[in-house]
Order: C-alpha cells, then structure tokens, then sequence
C-alpha cells in the first residue's frame, strides 16, 4: 500500500506542476498548487512513513504536526501575497514556489502519519484546513481582482472570475485534503483506543 501511494504522489508531481506553469490563469495556478501540497505530499508522506526518507524519523523533534502546520501556513499564505504572486511569472520564482509548496505539505502530513503525534496531528490538520478555508474564501470572495497582472487565462475568463475559482479549487482540494485527513487520523486513533 505505501508503494502505491509513493508512486501515485510522485505521478501527481508533474501533472501539478505543469498546471501551475501553463497559462491556465489563477484557476491552473491553484490547482497546481494543490496537487502539490494536498494531493501529491500526503501521498508521499504515507508512502515515505518509517522509510529512512521519513522526515518525522529522522527529526522527530523538529518535524512535529503543531510547527510543520504554522511552517505552511506561512509557505502558503506568502505565496499569496500579491508581490510574491506576481514574481511567479518567472519560470525560476514558480519552481521555487512549487518547491516550498511541495516541502510545506511533506513534512506537515509526515509529521501527522507518525504514531506518536496522532492527536496533535489531528489538531494540526484541522488547523490547516481552517487556514485554508479562510485563504480561499478571501481569494473566491474578494470584490476585485487581487493579483490583476499575473496569471491570465486563455480561457477568456475575466480576472475576477478566474480569481474567483480558483478560490473555489483551493476550498475543495486544500480544504477538504486536511479535514478528511484529521478525520481519518481521528477515526484510527478512536480504533486504536477501542481495541487497547
């Protein structure tokens, strides 16, 4: 089972990614954003669990759910702040971007799937998730355009609209990632409890 999750994380990888980098407007740049760190990272991180790749092993007392959820807190919402998002245009600052989105959500599920942390890695996944919920309404509900210059669709969406959905994407991927994730977390550590 970690062997497929492993390789279906690494699959995802370059399908993020290119969304972010295509002219796909905010709607592609999110979605690849997502991918990355709610898709493709929790993957991983399974896949990665007890491993020697494990960043929760190797560091256990740096990569722990309370900290690694404020470190991509603050990756995601700098990202989104709009000097930042505007340097995204170029090719190098998105790969930079996409890293730490990538790293953020690695050591953050890492940390959440290793046993000891279980509650105060439910705790830090709904916390993530409330933090990105409030990130993508602000994004979806903003009345204006936040990042006019950047990442204009192809698509003839006008840029709010495209602002505007990709809010949406980060509410359904981001959001629905982490809440699902406590709740399957919850749901193990009741099991465990149950049957001590």
């Amino acid at each position: 089972m970690k062997r497929v999750a492993l390789v279906a994380g690494l699959a995802m990888l370059p399908m993020g990614w290119l969304l972010a980098a295509l002219p796909l407007g905010m709607i592609g740049h999110m979605a690849g954003h997502m991918i990355a760190v709610a898709v493709a990272a929790p993957l991983l991180a399974f896949g990665l669990t007890g491993t020697v790749a494990d960043p929760a092993r190797r560091w256990p007392h740096r990569v722990t759910p309370m900290a690694m959820m404020l470190v991509e807190l603050v990756v995601v919402w700098l990202w989104h702040l709009p000097a930042l998002r505007t340097a995204t245009q170029s090719f190098p600052v998105l790969v930079v971007e996409q890293f730490c989105f990538l790293s953020a959500g690695l050591l953050l599920w890492s940390s959440v799937c290793h046993a000891p942390q279980r509650v105060a890695g439910i705790g830090a996944l709904l916390l993530t998730s409330m933090h990105m919920t409030l990130l993508g309404v602000l994004i979806g509900l903003a009345p204006r355009p936040l990042y006019p210059m950047v990442h204009h669709s192809h698509a003839g969406l006008d840029p709010l609209v495209d602002q505007q959905l990709g809010g949406v994407i980060m509410l359904m991927l981001g959001a629905a990632s982490y809440f699902f994730g406590g709740l399957a977390l919850l749901a193990s550590l009741l099991r465990q409890r149950s049957m001590a």
